[in-house]
This record gives C-alpha cells, structure tokens and sequence, in this order.
C-alpha cells in the first residue's frame, strides 16, 4: 500500500522530501507533481521501477520515458545540444515543455528511443517536483499518469491513491496542478518540430 504525504506546493516540507527521495532510491515509484499535471517517476537506473512504469500504464518497450531534469546542466549530461538550441531551451525552462534531443554515451540504451537513439527531457516549473529533483541530484525517469483505456491523466491525488494504492510506494499531493500535457519539441536534426501541441506556447519556435 503506498504512502501518501501532503506536501505544500509553494514551501515544500523538507522532512517530506527527504522521505520521498529514500523511496525513489529504494526502487520505489512515486507519483508526484509538475507544472503539467501528475507523472510517475522512478530512479533512472531502476530497470524494475521502470517495468512497474510499464506495467501501470501497460505500454511496452518502445513507450518513451522523460528525463526529468533539475537545470540546464543535467540536460546538457544527457543530450547533445547545439548553441541556437541551447540558447532556446534556455529561455523555455523551466516551463511545460519536453524536449527530443540526441541522447548522449551517457544514457543507458534501454531509455533511448530504439530507433533514433533520442531522449526526452524537461525542466518542471512546480516547485515541488524542483525541490524532489534539487534533493535527488539527479533526474527523474518520468511518464504521464494516464491510466489504460483513458484519454486524460488523473488529476487528483486522492482518486490516484484510492486506484493505485497497490501498485506505487508513494503519491505526493501537491494540489491541483491541471492536466494539460506538455508542448513535446524534437530537435534532432537541429531543426525544432512539434511533435505534441500542448502548455507551451510554439511561438517558441520563431526564436531560430
């Protein structure tokens, strides 16, 4: 049965954090809040709190998993980014936005697109997913909390606790924090194109 902490979204209980940083080391899989709905996330080095991800969601190896970053830094670890495309990036994080990049020697193969060899990453704006991320020091392996069969991710941590309460170790109420997906940008050809339209503005996209 998973825990259940009530974290204030604009002060962050350190204490709370803390726990919830020992679960993802653990190998647990959370539930927690950004600034375009609930996601789930694990330890980016956790293979069997990726395949619970998988299972949760009953998608199967080709899904793509996010990165969830804390800066600009851990972006540039994970991802090969040229100057025009780091000065946009730059200007759009933290914000609703995922971005496809060339994955770097530094991405495990099992979280790059099969294929394309590219990788999903994303600067959350809410500040209790910034403050899990500051404490973690390192990324989240993260994906949309939409459940089988539905259109639109769960909103509310209550409903989500009473649904999944069997299969995750933590969900994090940080209040509502809407639904709207992220703006999914690729830019693996240096060149951006929008893959998803969603939170953020694609106006982005006359800065190149």
């Amino acid at each position: 049965m998973s825990q259940f902490f009530q974290i204030h979204p604009d002060n962050p209980q350190q204490r709370l954090i803390d726990k919830a940083v020992e679960i993802i080391n653990g190998g647990g899989v959370i539930v927690y809040p950004t600034d375009s709905g609930y996601a789930l996330g694990c330890h980016p080095g956790d293979k069997a709190a990726m395949e619970r991800i998988r299972s949760i969601r009953q998608v199967d190896a080709r899904h793509n998993f996010t990165l969830v970053c804390r800066d600009l830094s851990e972006i540039a670890l994970y991802a090969k980014v040229e100057n025009s495309v780091y000065r946009l990036i730059k200007n759009h994080t933290p914000g609703p936005y995922t971005f496809i990049l060339k994955a770097t020697k530094e991405v495990p193969r099992r979280l790059q697109n099969p294929k394309r060899k590219t990788i999903g990453l994303r600067v959350p704006g809410n500040r209790i997913a910034q403050t899990l991320l500051e404490t973690l020091s390192e990324p989240l392996m993260s994906s949309t909390l939409i459940l089988p069969g539905d259109d639109m991710p769960l909103t509310d941590p209550y409903d989500i606790r009473d649904t999944l309460e069997h299969s995750l170790d933590l969900v994090i109420d940080g209040g509502y924090c809407g639904f709207e997906p992220t703006t999914v940008v690729e830019f693996t050809d240096d060149v951006p194109v929008v893959v998803r339209r969603g939170q953020g503005s694609v106006d982005m996209l006359m800065d190149l």
